[in-house]
Order: structure tokens, then sequence, then C-alpha cells
């Protein structure tokens, strides 16, 4: 059984509620007749009847609940808590209205905030930064995290290194370019969301163009500490660095250039340096070696609030929304 059926087993034993905000793209509904049919999640569908019906015509969706903002009767209940959750920031009634009567997104991390919901995946047809902007502003950090940041599941055919070819490539979807604490703090909810996904133990290595000094450069500092901070702050990881990806997942080269080391040659969780580095090594990996990609899955927030590549399909949505059910179970 490869890695997303057994996500989506694990999803069938306890399903949760998942929003799925963007009614207006087809992707949606065909999504959404997956998911009711493989019976992985329970799905509200943010919209009007009328959109709804129009735009999933020829899609089985019994099963899934829809909620229109503008009858909804726990509307105002969400619009009084979003004022008084933006109140700083000098949010207005009338602004809340006009937010979440218009944008989707914004009311389906409402429903997850308030509880009527357990997680929301969104963004085929809206680009990372709308996406999480109204998850960052809403949603709190989960308790003992430091950050929000996300990850891929790589899921490589036919593939010796890591767990059977399965990966969890950090940050490839958010963080810019963190600092040394930032990055150890990255790595360490990547352990933490490799074990809820794969049920494996996470092997971290802290990725860089030099292995164990071979070259010089602040970038290479960056990451030489951050691997001192994540080890000093848990000790209990098995994580190293900075290692080159290849010193990191190919045992003998892991073995020659990281003698002694247990974690190079036989990394599953990379953590890249900085955004640039892990997105194009996603896609990458995901274009030349034909492997599934799953994300970017955000880690470190409350409730799950996921991502997708406005190039998903719907199996993709299919796929992400199961995802989100186990980090939802792990709540």
């Amino acid at each position: 059984m490869g890695f997303i059926d057994e996500i989506k087993a694990r999803a069938k034993e306890n399903k949760k509620v998942i929003v799925l905000p963007e009614t207006e793209d087809a992707r949606t509904y065909k999504a959404a007749e997956q998911v009711l049919k493989e019976g992985t999640a329970e799905l509200i569908l943010v919209g009007s009847v009328e959109q709804v019906e129009k735009m999933g015509a020829g899609y089985d969706l019994s099963g899934a609940k829809i909620v229109d903002p503008a009858t909804c009767d726990k509307t105002e209940s969400y619009i009084d808590k979003l004022v008084e959750l933006r109140q700083k920031k000098g949010m207005t009634k009338e602004q809340a209205t006009d937010l979440l009567m218009n944008n989707f997104l914004y009311y389906g991390v409402m429903m997850v905030k308030m509880g009527d919901a357990d997680g929301m995946v969104s963004g085929a047809c809206h680009s990372t930064a709308d996406t999480l902007r109204p998850c960052l502003q809403i949603q709190k950090t989960k308790p003992g995290t430091k950050l929000v940041s996300a990850f891929f599941v790589m899921v490589v055919p036919d593939c010796e290194y890591g767990e059977n070819g399965t990966f969890i490539f950090s940050d490839a979807g958010l963080e810019q370019n963190p600092d040394p604490e930032k990055l150890a703090a990255i790595a360490a909810t990547s352990a933490e969301s490799f074990r809820t996904l794969v049920q494996a133990e996470p092997k971290i290595a802290m990725i860089s163009h030099s292995t164990k000094g071979s070259a010089k450069h602040p970038d290479v500092d960056k990451v030489v500490e951050a691997t001192r901070i994540a080890k000093e702050e848990h000790p209990e990881l098995m994580l190293d660095g900075e290692l080159q990806a290849d010193a990191a997942i190919v045992p003998e080269i892991g073995e020659s250039k990281a003698p002694g080391s247990t974690v190079a040659g036989h990394a599953n969780v990379l953590c890249f340096p900085d955004l640039d580095a892990g997105n194009n090594g996603y896609k990458l990996v995901q274009r030349l070696a034909k492997a599934e990609a799953y994300g970017p899955i955000t880690q470190g927030i409350a409730k799950p609030v996921n991502d997708l590549s406005r190039g998903c399909s719907a199996e993709d949505i299919a796929g992400v929304v199961a995802i989100t059910v186990v980090q939802a179970q792990a709540e």
C-alpha cells in the first residue's frame, strides 16, 4: 500500500470535517465527489446553494454540507469573533462582514477557528499568500511551536532512499529565509509531522552546499548554527548537519563525507536552508523523478489549514484532504 493509500485508510478510521471554500473551481467538485465516495472526510462546501448546484452539476455531492455565508445562522458570530481577533489591527464590523461575505477562504478559516470544522484545504485557484493569510491572521500557533512553516511530502517511485522513497522537504512553501532559530524550529516541527504522517522515525538532515566544513560561507554558518540549536533544544531527535543532499540520502556518500554520522546517508526529512532551495528542490524531484508531491502542508498551526498548488488535480485535492484529516486526528 502506497503512502497516500495508507493516509486515506487512516482518515476513514476517524473522519473529520474539512472545509472546501473554492466552490468557483470545477476541481473542487470532482475532488469532493472522490472524497465522499472514498469516505475519507465529511465535507463542507462554502457558497450559495445555487452556485454549488450549478458548478457541481454532474457530480455526486450527496453527503456534503453546503454553507452559504449569506444565510447561515452562525455568520453573525463569526463576524463578531473576527472583529474581536483583529480589533487591534483596526478591524470594524463592516469590514469583517464584507470580508466573510465575499472571501470564502476567511469564512472557512473562521469555521475551523470556531470549532465547526476540523480543517480546511484551499489554494487550487488562490495563491499561497491568499490561502495562508487568513490562517495566519485568525489561527494561533500550536502550543509549543515557535512558527508556522510548510512542507511537501515527496513520494519517489522505485526509490531505495528515505523511508522507502518517502521524504518530507521543508520549508518548501512559506518561510523565505529563516534565521538559525527558525530553521531549528522548522526541523523540529518537521520531525513531528513526519511521525504523524509517515509513522516512522524521522532522520533529519540540515541541508547545505557544504558537508561538515567542506565550504566556508555565511550561508553555511547559518545551517551549522541551526543544527547546534536543534540538537541542544531537541536532543531526542536523530538530526545532523550541515550535509549536502547526496551525503544526506546516499549511504556510501554519507559514509564518505560524514563518517560516524547516524543521519548521513539515511535522511528522510530534508530541512532546506531557505525557500529557494526547498521549493525548487521539490519541483525538480517531482518532475524529474516523477514523484508524487503533496503540499505545501502547513505545520505549527493550532488546527490544520492546508494549501494546494494552483496546478493541482482533483486527485491531489482529495489526497491533501486525507492528509488534513490525519493531521486533525493528531490534534
